[in-house]
Order: C-alpha cells, then sequence, then structure tokens
C-alpha cells in the first residue's frame, strides 16, 4: 500500500457534444456496457467490479473534463482528503456527504486543485460482482494522464492531497503511484492543463491487438502503437474518439510495491528513433498531439 487514502482510479466524468453518438460509439465500437442511464447522461462500465468506468453527459461543443474519481481505502480517508487538499493549496467543491446524484452511490469528497483540475474521491459506492475477463473487452480504467504547465506543483498537489508518490519520470511525463499499478495518475509535462488521455485496461496482449483492428475497421485507425511502454511496462494502442478525447487500450501493467525505486529522465532514453521498448511503434503524429491539448476541465 503506497498511499495511506487512494487504492485507485473508479471513473472519470466528461461532457460530450452528443450523447446518443457517445452510447453508439463506446458501446458498439470500444465495447464498454450500460450500466445506468438518465436523461442527460450514461454511466458505462468494463467487465470488473467498477460500478461505471465513464459518466458521459450532455454538454456543450466541445468535450470537457467534468471530474476524475479515485476510490478511497476507507471513510476516514475521505476527511484526511479533504484536510490535506486545503494544506497543499487546492479548495473543496463539495464537502464529504453521501453522492445522492450518482447512481453509483457512496461517500464523497470532490475538491479543485490549484490549477481547476477537479477530483472526486469516494468510498463505499457500489460495485458489481466482477465478470471473468472478456477478450477483446475493457476490464476497468487504469490511469487517467493530465497535461501540467507546472509539474513540479502538480506533482507536489496529488503527494500532499492523494498521498500518491512518484514512480518513475521522463522528459515528458511524472508517474504517480498510489497502489500496485505503477501509476495511476501521470502527469504530462507541456504548457497548457488538458486531459492528455485516459486508459483503458484490456485482459492481455491479444485484445489489445484485436481492439486496434477493431478500431480500424470502424474508421478510428491507431493513433500511437502498437507499442511497449518503458515506465510501466506496459502495451498500447492510442485512439480519438469522436470528439477529439484520446483513448488507450492497455494491457501487461507494471505491478509496484514500496521497494521499487523511481527513477529519472536520464534512465528512460531511447536511442534514437525509437518511441517503445519494442522500436516498432512509429511516432505519435500531429493529429495525436493536438487532440491531447483540447479537453480541458470545466471551470
Amino acid at each position: 500500500m503506497t498511499s495511506p487514502w487512494i487504492e485507485g482510479l473508479r471513473s472519470v466524468a466528461l461532457n460530450v457534444p452528443d450523447l446518443a453518438k457517445a452510447e453508439q460509439f463506446y458501446v458498439q465500437v470500444w465495447h464498454l456496457e450500460v450500466a445506468h442511464r438518465k436523461d442527460n447522461a450514461i454511466y458505462l462500465r468494463g467487465s470488473g467490479g467498477d460500478d461505471h468506468l465513464l459518466a458521459l453527459y450532455v454538454g456543450g461543443e466541445v468535450p470537457q473534463v467534468r471530474q476524475v474519481t479515485l476510490r478511497a481505502r476507507s471513510a476516514e480517508a475521505l476527511l484526511k482528503v479533504a484536510e490535506a487538499t486545503v494544506r497543499a493549496g487546492g479548495s473543496i467543491v463539495t464537502p464529504v456527504g453521501p453522492l445522492t446524484k450518482n447512481p453509483a452511490g457512496g461517500t464523497g469528497v470532490t475538491v479543485r486543485d490549484p490549477h481547476g483540475r477537479i477530483f472526486q474521491v469516494v468510498h463505499g459506492d457500489a460495485r458489481h460482482e466482477p465478470q471473468p475477463p472478456v477478450q477483446d473487452r475493457p476490464i476497468r480504467l487504469t490511469h487517467a494522464v493530465l497535461n501540467s504547465h507546472a509539474v513540479d506543483e502538480t506533482k507536489q498537489f496529488m503527494e500532499q492531497a492523494f498521498g500518491f508518490r512518484l514512480a518513475d519520470r521522463t522528459g515528458i511525463m511524472a508517474f504517480m503511484n498510489c497502489d500496485r499499478d505503477h501509476h495511476t495518475i501521470a502527469i504530462g509535462i507541456t504548457d497548457n492543463d488538458a486531459l492528455n488521455h485516459i486508459a483503458f485496461l484490456m485482459p492481455d496482449m491479444e485484445s489489445v491487438m484485436r481492439g486496434g483492428g477493431r478500431m480500424k475497421d470502424a474508421g478510428f485507425p491507431i493513433q500511437w502503437g502498437p507499442g511497449r511502454h518503458g515506465p510501466g511496462n506496459n502495451l498500447f494502442n492510442y485512439f480519438i474518439d469522436p470528439f477529439g478525447i484520446v483513448i488507450e487500450y492497455t494491457a501487461d501493467v507494471e505491478q509496484i510495491d514500496e521497494s521499487y525505486v523511481a527513477r529519472g529522465p536520464s534512465d528512460w532514453k531511447w536511442p534514437e528513433g525509437r518511441y517503445d521498448q519494442w522500436g516498432i511503434s512509429q511516432p505519435p503524429g500531429a493529429p495525436l498531439k493536438e487532440a491531447q491539448r483540447r479537453v480541458f476541465f470545466v471551470s
């Protein structure tokens, strides 16, 4: 156990311009399942135990991030996070209390970091009985990558408010760990505070590859991949959804504990012309890089 308060990533909530189009894509093409439906929102689950992985709401013309939801280790941890958030320079959006508007229920606290990112931390939310892993279907979220124009400040907030620790740092990203997955939140080192991407855990390499072919057949080509990352050692295929949100199929994420030693940029350098461990992936192209700068948190 690394973070004393946070055990992992539960879900991400987004505003999208067209809810029907979003449902068609994320169910028929991306292979999630509708868990709940409201007039203005749908909640989508994978094969794992989380009530939902994505919450999609009717929004404006451009997609936005409503919040990133983390799961607390205990009810007491919610109070600790609330107190630590204020000490770390953040603010409380909604104090600790019942989550009556969310179909997963439970108790939660919603906080904002100094740069406007919104996090909800929940405990006691509903869970499903996990299904056996289904090939070519996401299990759960494994990480979200959030850009930062001030990476050291964002890293410090994650450490102080949520108890995360740095797993590794490259020239372009700081990887933050809270439990066994190598990273749950990563911070993209750049000049903006947009959503970089959301990663969905697949059962195995076969599923990551089949997912790439299925997406291509549906008109959503692989934007980066297939390949194997350095930090995290995970397999990857990246795509852009119908609204410009970057999403990733991943598998084989490295599992670590307190004995893992963080490494720095000098430890994570590829030979010239290489962009993954295998050396087979082309560099991410302009459409992907542009998409990773366009989706911001609601203000």
